[in-house]
């Protein structure tokens, strides 16, 4: 296949699955195809009458976004039996208009100058009017999947409950020494995995599955985000800046209890950084070192791994087919990542 003769949609698509560790000489015959349509219906949903609005999302929304959760939920729809894929489409571009949403409030919350190796909406359109861009990305995706039943509306909606609790809960931990492990796996619960959990688990149910196996997919969803979140932590401290998108380290300047800043806290590098009002890019990088060289980003790899396999595990209640393997072996590679 010439990748360069495709649409620009299916171009997406295919980048999306090289970046999330698929590989698209074996994955791109079985998703292209439905991720090309969540990318045409994402450009439809952006339009606004107030282009601001629509510059603002499309800056982020195709600034090179690996498009995970939509994947995921996609995979595990197909997995499970489904076959009519658009309110599958639908639901998945819901869950990535509210994903872009969070980005855009975190970036304010954080004060982030990159996001996605481009400067952060809010440096580059100013607070406001990424604040309301926002909103209105979580009013569209509300808008897209509110024609459902109440059941799946009300499972994406605690889904968006669950990001915000997770959110002020980051927050009562930022820079307190009383953070540990316990805290963090319930912050990433509902910060990420809350979002992987709703599309596995509507996935299952909108491919007619039993009640049992669509909760037992609910949970394979919840152990894919916090896998993949562990990951990404793990990218913040050994990951290269012009690889993932973002200064490394961000964690430590933000005072964010990461995992692998809990597990160094014993180290006297990593604890200053960590409570320091205003942690300097030098003290920062001292503790990043620190943390690489106690071996502890090895440490968060294989609890990441232990959530990979453990989703594992349930997807092997499901028929054996190309998808499930698909599945499987998307898992791994978001697992693997070393960007």
């Amino acid at each position: 296949m010439v990748w360069s003769a495709l649409n620009p949609a299916t171009t997406m698509a295919t980048n999306t699955l090289a970046k999330a560790g698929a590989e698209p000489s074996w994955l791109i015959d079985l998703l292209a195809s439905d991720l090309t349509q969540v990318e045409q219906r994402i450009a439809e949903v952006l339009t606004s009458r107030e282009p601001r609005l629509t510059e603002i999302a499309d800056y982020l929304i195709n600034a090179g976004g690996k498009r995970v959760r939509p994947a995921v939920a996609l995979l595990m729809f197909r997995a499970c039996g489904g076959n009519q894929i658009t309110d599958m489409v639908d639901l998945s571009v819901s869950l990535e208009l509210i994903h872009t949403a969070t980005l855009l409030h975190d970036d304010i919350i954080d004060s982030n100058d990159v996001r996605r190796g481009k400067d952060a909406a809010p440096l580059r359109f100013g607070i406001s009017d990424t604040l309301v861009t926002g909103d209105f990305l979580f009013c569209r995706a509300f808008e897209v999947c509110g024609r459902f039943e109440p059941k799946i509306v009300a499972w994406a909606a605690q889904a968006c409950v669950q990001l915000t609790e997770g959110e002020i809960l980051q927050g009562r931990y930022r820079r307190n020494l009383e953070a540990d492990e316990e805290v963090y796996i319930e912050i990433i619960a509902r910060k990420t995995a809350s979002l992987f959990s709703a599309g596995t688990r509507i996935g299952a149910y909108l491919a007619g599955v039993s009640d049992a196996m669509v909760e037992r997919m609910n949970q394979c969803g919840r152990d894919i985000g916090i896998a993949f979140q562990m990951i990404d932590d793990v990218l913040d401290i050994e990951g290269d800046a012009s690889n993932i998108g973002k200064r490394v380290g961000t964690d430590l300047l933000d005072g964010n209890p990461s995992l692998p800043i809990v597990r160094g806290l014993d180290i006297p590098e990593v604890r200053r950084a960590f409570v320091a009002e205003s942690c300097s890019v030098e003290e920062a990088e001292q503790a990043r070192i620190a943390i690489c060289q106690a071996g502890i980003p090895a440490s968060v790899r294989e609890d990441a791994n232990a959530h990979a396999k453990r989703a594992g595990e349930v997807l092997a209640d499901l028929p054996v087919s190309e998808f499930r393997d698909a599945l499987e072996r998307l898992v791994a590679g978001l697992v693997d990542r070393e960007l």
